[in-house]
């Protein structure tokens, strides 16, 4: 399926009346007379890898409509956020799903930036009140990637945990990952282990672990990707909902700024992150409940009609209980090909499973 950007001879006329809009900048400060005050303001995390995605999605803007290059028709709003403050506890015990935009979302509702980037996986299910996903970006590699310390090397080209010795400390803060690990190799230990990518990689230099696991896409993004020591495949390693889309939020009201996102909005991405999110939210667990989701476009072969595949997965913690389904249909039915995965697994599983304190 072609998910090439439309060229900037089908732009919306929101984005030539910000391009005209900055133009008149340009000549004459405070001149305009459209709806939005020039620059537009970007809400993002500090972080290296947010700034990049960030950036990166700013230069996808601009690319369709080269009159907003250096022109300050943006700018980049840094938000520090719960999720970053606090780095001793798991995210399950400070306030569950969504404490990496908690900030963000303030800032947009209260109009202080215009929207603001995320990477997908960070952004709850259902949004606050007034706010929607107006965008999402063309995805990139969503596996997981076991980064292994200094002591260790691979062994085993078939077996993706076999570097890892007897009793092992893993440093992980994702309950995901963990599961999917002990349900195979229930020996391992963990350890918290959370910050930006490179204090996790600096802390395994250290010593204070022997592995750790990362998404490749965020290592891809920051030109580390060599730091991978074994990409898991996604019939190993079920990735997170989400995983590898940057999403853009803005306020629901804002019809120019939707229509100017739509202009750069990946098919195949809104398609699977649909899909994926659909099922996250059926599945309704808390931070506690190990959840994977994860879909792909079926390359179409001649004759075929285009079909999206959608692995689902429900665990317990230390691994004991796991559950993994598929479904497949039709891209159009992503939405609801997520929710009847997500029943059928959450049907039969354990129901304390999904209980906030389970």
């Amino acid at each position: 399926m072609d998910s090439a950007y439309p060229s900037s001879s089908v732009l919306s006329p929101a984005l030539q009346e910000v391009a005209a809009e900055a133009a008149a900048r340009q000549k004459k400060a405070g001149s305009h007379s459209g709806r939005h005050s020039l620059p537009l303001r970007v809400g993002t995390r500090g972080s290296p890898l947010a700034l990049v995605q960030t950036r990166a999605f700013l230069t996808t803007l601009t690319r369709f409509c080269p009159i907003l290059r250096d022109m300050n028709a943006f700018q980049e709003h840094q938000i520090n956020t719960t999720g970053d403050q606090v780095q001793n506890r798991r995210l399950a015990e400070i306030g569950g799903k969504g404490l990496f935009a908690k900030e963000i979302h303030e800032a947009l509702a209260d109009r202080r930036i215009d929207f603001a980037v995320h990477s997908l996986k960070d952004l709850e299910t259902t949004l606050p009140p007034g706010l929607v996903l107006a965008c999402t970006l063309k995805r990139e590699d969503a596996r997981d990637a076991l980064i292994l310390g200094p002591r260790l090397e691979q062994s085993d080209p078939d077996d993706p945990y076999s570097a890892l010795p007897q009793g092992a400390l893993v440093g992980c803060a994702s309950v995901r990952r963990q599961a999917q690990m002990l349900h195979v190799r229930p020996d391992l230990k963990f350890g918290l282990l959370r910050g930006n990518v490179q204090t996790r990689l600096d802390k395994l230099a250290a010593r204070q672990c022997d592995a750790t696991l990362l998404a490749l896409a965020g290592l891809r993004r920051l030109g580390m990707a060599e730091r991978a020591s074994i990409v898991l495949s996604p019939t190993v390693m079920v990735p997170a909902a989400g995983q590898g889309i940057v999403g853009v939020t803005v306020r629901e009201d804002d019809v120019e700024l939707r229509e100017l996102l739509a202009a750069i909005e990946d098919y195949e991405a809104r398609a699977v992150a649909t899909a994926e999110r659909a099922l996250l939210a059926e599945l309704d667990g808390s931070c506690r409940t190990p959840i994977g989701g994860y879909a792909q476009m079926i390359p179409v072969v001649a004759g075929d009609t285009p079909k999206l595949h959608l692995t689902g997965l429900v665990a317990r913690e230390d691994g004991s209980f796991l559950l993994k389904r598929s479904i497949s249909g039709a891209p159009e039915d992503a939405a609801r090909l997520g929710r009847e995965l997500g029943c059928s697994l959450r049907k039969d599983s354990p129901a304390n499973i999904f209980e906030e304190n389970a």
